[in-house]
Parts: C-alpha cells; structure tokens; sequence
C-alpha cells in the first residue's frame, strides 16, 4: 500500500491576518513564552518590563526570593506602572502613587481610607503564571496552563546533563534579528536541516555532521529534539574539549511555539526565541551564555561566525518563501517524509504543522 502524500499548509495559514490575530489571542497568549533570564533580577526588587501576545507585563523579584510576573497595570485607573528595568521597594504608579508590595497586594493610596467600604487586601495586580526553567523565565497568560514539566517532559533535566554549567550561565550577547515574514515560516525553517547542507556550508562543514542529523518529536509534550555528532575535529571552527560528557555532541530543544534551547559541540548553550509582530513581522533573538556572563574569546568569535552564516542566509531564506506564499502560482506540494528520517526529511515539519493546525482550529 502506498503511503498517502502529505502536503504543507496553506498559505492563509501564514499570510492571513485574521489567522494571527486568531493566534495572538489564543496560542501566544495559552503557551509558554520566554520572559527573560534570572540574572536580569538578582536582587530583591530588580524588575524588567516586556510585551508578550498584545501585552504588558513585567517580572520582579521578591523579598522571598521568587520572581514573580504581573500585568504591567494599575488597578486603579489602568496607568502603566513600570518601564524597562530597575529595582522598586514596592511598586508605586507613576499617575496617582497607588502603592503595591512585590508580592502585587495594594499596599496603600492617596486618601483611599476616606472611601467608605474600600477594602484594600481586595485590590491586587493581576499575576501572570511564571517558571524558572533552568535560569530562563517563561510566562503564560492562561491561568489554568499546566506546568511546563508537562509541556515539555524531560527537557529540563536533558540540557543539565548537555550543560552541567547551565545553573552558572548568564547572557554574553544577544542578537536581535528582525524577519519580514510570518512567524511561522521561521520556526519552520528551524525546526528542519533539509536545507543546512545547500544554505549553511559553515554550520554544516564546521560545526555538524549533516549525515547525523536527525529532528524527532518526543513522546509525548511539544518538544522536537535535534540531534546530531560534531564535524570531524579537524574541520570544526572553534575548539572544543572532548574529555568532557556529550562534548561531541549538538542537541537542541525546540520548544513549541516559540523558544529553542541548543547545545553546541563543546557543551555551548545558546538559544533562539521568536516574538511574532504582525503577520508579516516577527523578531527572533540569538542568544549566547558564559558562566557569570564571562567574557570568552571562543563563545565570541562562534556567536560572530553564527551572525555572518547562518543567520544571516536564514534571513534571506525565510523572506523569500514569504515573499512565494503571497504568490498565487504557489499550491502547497507534498513534503519530503522520508520513512529513515534523517537530514533529508521533513517529518519534523510534518509534526510541527499539525500542531499549528491545532493551535488554529483550537
């Protein structure tokens, strides 16, 4: 019997508005999204302010040591109450200095004890769900999200083993990248090495053996794993040590939707994640960690090459096929599954657009 063909999605899945904003209101604001990392809130009241899926948001550091993440809003008359990063003893809004503590209970107001009936431990900020996944801090908007340990099993404990530094790490340098074209169509290009070795010679010659590379969903959960063994360490651009465990080895953690942790050859962690601007607008960010965030000639130089190579051509790339899917000579053609898996195959998309077919249907 033969196998019935499996074509890519339909255009209006990346090209019509009513899609995004169905995905902004429902995927972006339902799923785990990166916030920051930890180390921009090292001490009691350190904060950072982001948007996320239309919002405004921002995470702040106890007195009890845990980073919380909040609406970033006044319960009072909706003022913003917190801009970029800075540390608060308590959080006062700037329009009439309602006062909240870290913890987001209102703490105090402006002549709010002459309201009769005004009870002040019934006004709060309103919390947003926030984990600490090995020093990076995800948020969801949906109250009733299950925790990310569920979302992606495993993966936690699978980068300590691949970084057993990764409790240490703090951001050396971040990339931001701006893509014209539809989020999606970047997390695909992402999530598939079909095309590594004709578009990334230098990842794929220095850095991967391409022949190794295989991207596999897990089990259960929105995890793809890529894996995959290290050039030839002759042909390898930077060098690495191979005494240490997995030092040999690239893996990375596609986390659906938008978040991708990689482990380079020389147990290297670095990380991808998307924000989705408009349906024809998205931002990726590239970032590249170090112990205490340490100056590292290596991390440097690998983080410039990455910059010149990859991301670089994936620019060119992704604009391009968003630049086809507007055009009305394209029908989606069958993609390429091959039953080996492999470099060669794109069951990896396969899997990842019918979790988009869900997101739009869900």
């Amino acid at each position: 019997m033969t196998a019935e063909l499996l074509h890519s999605l339909e255009a209006h899945y990346y090209t019509d508005p009513a899609i995004f904003e169905s995905e902004r209101k429902g995927l972006l604001a339902r799923s785990w999204q990166y916030a920051g990392h930890a180390s921009q809130v090292p001490n009691v009241g350190d904060y950072f302010a982001f948007e996320l899926a239309g919002e405004n948001l921002f995470c702040i550091r106890g007195r009890d040591e845990v980073v919380r993440a909040f609406y970033n809003v006044c319960q009072h008359r909706a003022h913003e109450l917190l801009r970029e990063t800075g540390n608060a003893r308590v959080v006062v809004c700037p329009y009439h200095a309602w006062t909240y503590e870290l913890t987001g209970e209102l703490r105090a107001g402006p002549n709010i004890k002459s309201v009769p009936g005004f009870d002040r431990s019934k006004v709060c900020l309103t919390e947003v769900k926030c984990e600490d996944f090995n020093g990076f801090l995800f948020v969801n908007l949906d109250p009733d999200a299950a925790p990310m340990d569920e979302w992606y099993p495993g993966v936690r404990e699978e980068i300590r083993a691949y970084v057993p530094h990764v409790a240490a790490l703090e951001p050396l340098e971040w990339v931001e990248i701006p893509e014209a074209c539809n989020w999606k169509v970047s997390v695909e290009n992402y999530s598939e090495c079909y095309h590594c070795p004709i578009n990334h010679k230098t990842f794929a010659e220095g850095v991967v053996k391409p022949e190794t590379y295989d991207i596999q969903p897990l089990e259960t959960g929105y995890v793809l794993r890529h894996t995959t063994e290290c050039q030839n360490l002759e042909k390898m651009t930077y060098p690495i040590d191979m005494s240490v465990e997995h030092a040999g080895e690239y893996r990375s953690w596609f986390l659906w939707p938008m978040f991708s942790f990689q482990c380079y050859p020389g147990n290297i962690l670095n990380t991808y994640h998307w924000r989705a601007g408009a349906v024809d607008r998205c931002t990726v960010w590239r970032g590249w960690y170090t112990p205490g965030g340490a100056e590292s000639d290596v991390i440097r130089g690998l983080a410039k090459q990455d910059r010149e190579t990859t991301v670089e051509e994936d620019i060119h790339l992704v604009e391009s096929v968003f630049r086809g899917l507007k055009s009305r000579g394209y029908t989606p053609g069958p993609l390429v599954i091959d039953p080996k898996c492999g470099v060669n195959s794109e069951h990896s998309v396969a899997t990842l657009q019918g979790w988009m077919r869900e997101a739009v249907a869900g």
